[in-house]
């Protein structure tokens, strides 16, 4: 059975009700809209996140995302330190660990990868 086409506007989709991020400060908001998944895990979707600071860890996926809308400090464990803001392309590969500091609300599409 084929998956048929899906297409939304990902600067304008309506998102779910935002709620707290699990690890982000009190107050910090997330919503996501997941557009696709496939039983093995791949997956597509748009996020949007409000101010503030969290760590995480892309542990058994390659994430590759799309910022659509406002700005971040993406920092590794490693210490490499990016600006994201609107049309930065992010790649976060298996086992990358580091933390976002969104300064302005960010929306961004996405695409996970089980490895």
């Amino acid at each position: 059975m084929t998956t048929p086409a899906q297409h939304v506007v990902a600067t304008a989709v309506t998102l779910p009700p935002a709620t707290q991020k699990q690890t982000g400060p009190p107050g910090q908001l997330e919503s996501t809209h997941v557009l696709w998944e496939a039983a093995d895990g791949r997956m597509a979707g748009v996020w949007e996140c409000g101010p503030g600071t969290f760590p995480t860890t892309r542990d058994g996926v390659d994430e590759i995302c799309q910022i659509l809308a406002g700005a971040a400090t993406v920092e590794g464990a490693d210490g490499t330190v990016v600006e994201v803001s609107a049309g930065s392309l992010v790649v976060l590969p298996d086992g990358w660990t580091g933390t976002w500091t969104v300064t302005e609300t960010v929306r961004k599409s996405f695409i996970t990868i089980p490895t």
